[in-house]
């Protein structure tokens, strides 16, 4: 992401992680991570034989990319889940927004014909 303060945090290349590791590196609690989960369906832990969490490295990236957009940017959680939904990395457009060029497309074509 550009411009994101937290591009430089260093994720340690682990497989899993639990959840007191991801609010250490996140710099958050985690209270935050586990309300976040219940608001951001993309936050999706697996669960240890225990019941404990343990997040991807994917899962702690995004956890980071929803801080910026709330805590830097400004984003309110209805804003940050509609900028996630229309965007993945790398700003390419999910195939939700590609259906709705495609239908506006085809119905410009329609009209140009």
């Amino acid at each position: 992401m550009q411009n994101d303060p937290h591009s430089d945090i260093k994720i340690p290349d682990k497989l899993y992680f639990k959840i007191g590791q991801v609010g250490e590196i996140a710099g958050l609690p985690t209270s935050v991570i586990r309300f976040w989960e219940t608001e951001f369906s993309k936050i999706n832990p697996k669960r240890s034989s225990s019941g404990q969490r343990l997040y991807r490295k994917s899962d702690v990236e995004l956890i980071l990319k929803i801080k910026n957009l709330l805590y830097d940017k400004k984003f309110t959680i209805r804003g940050a889940k509609k900028h996630l939904g229309s965007y993945t990395d790398g700003n390419k457009f999910s195939s939700a927004t590609i259906e709705e060029l495609r239908q506006e497309l085809i119905s410009i074509r329609k009209i140009l014909t």
